[in-house]
Parts: structure tokens; C-alpha cells; sequence
């Protein structure tokens, strides 16, 4: 059994980026190593070593692109976390588990009708719990909704963080989009999250899967992975990869209507592609996330009896589901997952935020 600490180590925003309103200067962030208290564990709770904690768009968005906190700085960052409960709540003590990216108060009117996933009291590591996220040795949280792993096989611990984000949010994304076997979907941007997207499209019955993205590499890899058809649209207009796409769909006598289009790139050209490929009874889901402004003619979606949908995080109750997608290799995320030890968070940090990762960077403590 793993000790108890006194104190927890983690790695702490104490700033986030900001920029001088006057003069225009940019005032980097900053990131310190540090100590914090473990907190008295109240009923319903647990403190978690954490065995790692994947890099996500959201963190680098909280640290350099101006996307708040709901708990001000500092406090520390990090929401996809896999570990070990080492005290609190009895029966949970001893078993390996994730913690949830999103955690509902289970109270409210949107947790009582299915929607707890947006519940406005929800609590995020790394966001709106405190000081507490999930860049550290351990973590406190509560309990009733930590999905236990059993039988993980040869899959180290820390890599299944990612299920606690990368891959549960193309889940809930499926879910509002309805997808059903025989659907045709587009995947845009198949990095972090777009790569288990594809994925799980394919695996939950999906008849065709067309993967967009700037980096050729990452397409030709999708191929083994879900991918029936690609389209790379580095350089590309957003007419260009429509005329791509209706090329396919007339080569492979597929249909003009109907596509379930999952925009995961979370970046303008992105969003723009798949304004423009929304057609007749479509559905755009909106998965990933930027500061952007868009300009559409939101008439065409009357024209076209068509649908825009956002959709955040994902239930709890679909942890089980997906992590057994996971072991049971119907989604793989070895190919896809990367380690790096949590001393190299400021360097792991910039370098994520230049480029995309091909692979999800999992930090795991070294402290």
C-alpha cells in the first residue's frame, strides 16, 4: 500500500500568459514547483496518487491563450488523471482508477434529465477545484464518480489517463450526435482527441469515416486506425476540401445527405471546413475548442433542416463503457500516447503549444 503524504508536490500556475493592454507586451506565464496541504478528507472523498496526467488543449489554453479558470491563479492545472486511491472512502482504498475530466453535483435540474455533463457545479481538476489539479503527486476528489480499472493487462497505468479526456469526449460527442451504425462522419483534425474520434466513429458503427487534417503523417497513420478515406488541407480553402469530398462520395456512391461532421480541431480553418461541408439533414458537432469568431449564414441551417450541436466533456457514467473499449483493444491508445516525466512540464508545455503532439504527452511525477 502506497504511504499517505503530509504534504502534496505538484507543479503550480502561479500565472497564466497575459499581455500589457497598453503597450501590447507579452508577460509570460509562469509554472513553480511547490507544496500544498493535503486536505482533511470528508466523507464521499479520496486522495488519488496520481500516476500520470495527459497535456490537453485546455491546459495550454488556461496557461497561454487567455481562457479563465473558474479557480484564480495559483492553483494547478491538469484534468486527465489516472492513479491509485491511497486513502479516503474505504472500499475505493487500494484500487486502481480514473478520475473523471468533469465531475456533476448530481443534484441539479441538468444532472436529473441526462445533462450532467454540463452541470453548472460540476468540479474539473486543474479548474474549479480549488487549488487542486492534476499536475502533482496526488490529489483529493470525490469519490462517487471514480471508475475503477480491472484487468488492465500490459497497459501501464499512466497511459489510461488519457482515457480520463482524449478519449471519453469523442464519446459523449458520438452520443450527442446520435451516431448509429450505417452513419457517414468526418473526423477534422486528427491529433489528441480527433485520433480516438476516429476510432470510436469506426467502432460504434459508423459505415464511413473521411479524416481531415493538415499533417500528412498523422492522415496515413488514421488509415490503420478507423479512416476509410482522408483529405489532407494543408494550404486548401474550405471549397477545395469540399470538392475532395464530393469526388469520394461520388467514386464510392455515397450520399449528399445526412454526414455527422465532428470539427476536433478547435482551430478556424477547421471550423470553417466543416461550416462549409454542412449539407442536407447534417449534423456539425462541435468538439473542439478556440477563442476564434466565425462568420456563417445561419439561414443555411433552415435550408438544409441541418444541426450544429456543442458538446462538453462527457458523463461519468460512460467512463466504464469507453475503458472497456480500451482494454479490450477496440479503440488502442498505446499508438497514440507519449510519457514524459512532470519535471519537463515548462518545456513540454511550450513545445506542445508551437505544434500539436502527434502523440498525447501523459507527464507522470518524478518529484
Amino acid at each position: 500500500m502506497a504511504e499517505v503524504p503530509d504534504k502534496i508536490q505538484t507543479w503550480q500556475m502561479v500565472q497564466p500568459t497575459s499581455r500589457n493592454k497598453e503597450t501590447g507586451e507579452v508577460i509570460p506565464g509562469k509554472l513553480e514547483k511547490t507544496t500544498i496541504p493535503v486536505p482533511e478528507l470528508r466523507e464521499g472523498e479520496v486522495l488519488v496518487e496520481i500516476a500520470g496526467c495527459g497535456v490537453c488543449h485546455t491546459d495550454l489554453g488556461f496557461f497561454y491563450d487567455g481562457v479563465p479558470n473558474v479557480s484564480k491563479p495559483p492553483l494547478t492545472l491538469g484534468h486527465e488523471i489516472a492513479g491509485t486511491v491511497v486513502a479516503g472512502d474505504e472500499k475505493w482504498v487500494g484500487k486502481e482508477v480514473l478520475i473523471p475530466a468533469v465531475m456533476p453535483c448530481r443534484q441539479c435540474y441538468l444532472c436529473k434529465t441526462g445533462r450532467g455533463n454540463r452541470c453548472l457545479n460540476q468540479k474539473m481538476p486543474g479548474n474549479s477545484m480549488g487549488i487542486y489539479g492534476g499536475f502533482s503527486s496526488h490529489i483529493p476528489v470525490p469519490s462517487i464518480d471514480l471508475c475503477e480499472i480491472k484487468n488492465r493487462g500490459d497497459i501501464p497505468l499512466s497511459h489510461l489517463a488519457v482515457v480520463a479526456d482524449a478519449t471519453t469526449t469523442p464519446y459523449q460527442a458520438a452520443k450527442r450526435a446520435a451516431l448509429e451504425n450505417g452513419d457517414n462522419v468526418v473526423v477534422i483534425g486528427v491529433g489528441g482527441v480527433g485520433q480516438y474520434m476516429v476510432q470510436e466513429a469506426k467502432a460504434l458503427g459508423a459505415s464511413t469515416v473521411i479524416a481531415i487534417d493538415i499533417v500528412e503523417e498523422r492522415l496515413k497513420k488514421m488509415l490503420s486506425y478507423g479512416a476509410d478515406f482522408v483529405i489532407n488541407s494543408s494550404g486548401k480553402g474550405p471549397k477545395d476540401i469540399s470538392e475532395e469530398l464530393r469526388a469520394i462520395r461520388k467514386q464510392h456512391q455515397l450520399p449528399n445527405y445526412g454526414w455527422k461532421i465532428f470539427e476536433v480541431s478547435g482551430t478556424k480553418p477547421g471550423q470553417e471546413i466543416g461550416l462549409n461541408l454542412l449539407g442536407f439533414t447534417g449534423k456539425l458537432i462541435i468538439v473542439g475548442f478556440g477563442m476564434q469568431k466565425l462568420e456563417y449564414s445561419i439561414s443555411r441551417l433552415m435550408a438544409f433542416d441541418a444541426e450544429m450541436i456543442g458538446t462538453w466533456a462527457c458523463l461519468p457514467e460512460y467512463y466504464p463503457q469507453i475503458l472497456e473499449m480500451v482494454l479490450s483493444k477496440k479503440v488502442e491508445i498505446e499508438p497514440f500516447v507519449q510519457t514524459r516525466p512532470m519535471s519537463t512540464i515548462v518545456e513540454t508545455f511550450e513545445e506542445a503549444h508551437k505544434v500539436a503532439p502527434d502523440k498525447r504527452i501523459v507527464l507522470t511525477p518524478d518529484f
